[in-house]
């Protein structure tokens, strides 16, 4: 496996910080092994697990000739499985077992009322033999690849129009191998935009949990256009240099849950998107109501919750609460800018431990990167009610970077009860602000003279919903499945 996940690919990291990283680590691994402990155990014979829906069928991908050796290619294997077993659709579902083994593989589709379930010591392989890729148009709200214009190469695991969909297991892992993508996409040498190890499209009621993502070409999970989704327990490693393999991007998605995920990466450790410049606002599809809860980070030159920079359908009701972000650039970042059209509104965020990070607010109204020249220059950006409290953050180098839009002031921006310690060696001034409007309460360092305070009696003047998404009222099922 290319796996360059290490604590020495993390700069700047002084003896004290590697401490609190150790602990911090190891508290998030310790809370996910009860969680899986919790999800997932074997009782005589037969494994057990939660997940939004139990199948009726069952079989093992050996048993449709697959061979986990790490040469042999399975790539008929797993689709003739999965097209054998979407036969039991309506009749209870069907689950596909991988057991222990390196399997590789090219891309498969998946099927709707179906299980993909991973043995602990079960390794997806992702084929490297780019011929044998199948590329497919672009997304419509992006009318455009991101490496190279024209196609896409189609995901490691992929699902369209599907309802009803789990990818679970033991923590078993899908490991995208992606050193070669990398390689091709620094030189140059990319005809089409690289595949994503987990993408579904036009579908509903998703789950993916209990798994771990390793070294993803470029993003690891995207579920676009679809809704009813649970990212559960999912661990996320890349090189933090990888080029643009954010964690979790969900996008034009609706009714959306992550939590208890830990994620290293050399991009956003989530990033929430929905569609690029004129082909986002035509397509017009937001993402909304998305909670996300215990995600732990690391990335040093991203954040660990980014807002666009693709967000010309809109992005509205985003929660976050109890995030952990370790040398990563910044805690929330917003980026759009002139042309990306939309809107970024009714964004809460609350319960945040942060350290060392370059910014904690960076909100950025100029960023660039459009999908060609045909961006509208009149379609300008709502940025608007921002809420960020209860943060604590050490070893900063600068509080905030707020830049909105000049004529375009971004407004309802609230922080309240955030203590920021400083590095020692940070910015003289630690708040830079232009084009922004809002109100602070209980902050130090002082803001910037756009974000007055209003007194410690405001403290908690910054709203967090107290309503539930209808995803995080969603029971799972106690399901198993017998060994043979």
């Amino acid at each position: 496996m290319q796996c360059c996940y290490n604590t020495k690919t993390i700069p700047h990291l002084q003896t004290r910080d590697m401490i609190w990283l150790f602990v911090v680590v190891a508290t998030v691994v310790g809370s996910m092994t009860q969680v899986e402990g919790r999800n997932v155990k074997f009782i005589e014979g037969s494994l057990e697990y939660t997940a939004i829906n139990c199948r009726s069928h069952s079989a093992s991908i050996t048993d449709f000739g697959g061979v986990g050796d790490g040469k042999t290619l399975n790539t008929r294997a797993f689709q003739e499985a999965v097209n054998t077993l979407s036969q039991y659709g309506s009749d209870g579902g069907a689950q596909l077992y991988v057991p222990a083994g390196q399997w590789l593989t090219g891309s498969f589709n998946l099927t709707s009322h179906f299980t993909l379930f991973l043995h602990k010591d079960a390794t997806i392989l992702a084929s490297q033999d780019i011929n044998t890729w199948p590329v497919i148009d672009p997304l419509p709200s992006y009318g455009h690849g991101r490496d190279a214009a024209g196609g896409r190469y189609i995901s490691l695991i992929f699902g369209t129009n599907l309802t009803d969909v789990i990818i679970t297991g033991e923590n078993g892992t899908i490991d995208g191998q992606g050193l070669l993508w990398w390689q091709k996409f620094h030189g140059k040498k990319l005809k089409y935009t690289r595949p994503y190890l987990f993408e579904i499209l036009y579908s509903d009621t998703i789950q993916v949990s209990n798994v771990t993502f390793l070294n993803s070409p470029s993003w690891n999970v995207h579920p676009v256009y679809s809704s009813n989704i649970l990212l559960q327990g999912i661990t996320i490693l890349a090189p933090i240099q990888s080029p643009n393999t954010d964690g979790i991007n969900p996008d034009s998605c609706s009714n959306t849950r992550i939590e208890d995920s830990y994620i290293v990466s050399g991009d956003d450790c989530v990033a929430v998107k929905s569609g690029w410049d004129e082909y986002g606002i035509s397509y017009g599809m937001p993402t909304q109501h998305l909670i996300i809860k215990r995600l732990t980070c690391i990335s040093p030159y991203s954040a660990a919750i980014a807002l666009g920079s693709e967000m010309s359908g809109g992005i509205q009701d985003v929660r976050a609460e109890d995030i952990v972000a370790i040398n990563t650039e910044s805690a929330v970042r917003i980026k759009t800018g002139v042309g990306r059209g939309g809107f970024v509104k009714d964004i809460f965020v609350k319960g945040m431990t942060l350290h060392t990070m370059k910014w904690v607010f960076w909100i950025t109204g100029n960023y660039g990167s459009h999908a060609d020249t045909h961006w509208d220059p009149k379609a300008i950006p709502v940025i608007q009610n921002i809420n960020y409290r209860d943060i604590v953050a050490e070893n900063v180098t600068m509080a905030a970077r707020l830049e909105g839009i000049s004529g375009d002031t971004f407004t309802g921006i609230c922080i309240s009860n955030a203590t920021i310690g400083m590095r020692v060696k940070a910015k003289k001034v630690p708040w830079t602000c232009s084009d922004v409007e809002g109100v602070t309460s209980g902050v130090v360092p002082k803001p910037c003279d756009l974000l007055p305070d209003q007194g410690p009696e405001k403290i908690e003047m910054c709203t967090f919903p107290q309503e539930k998404l209808a995803i995080e009222n969603i029971e799972l099922k106690k399901c198993s499945y017998v060994i043979s």
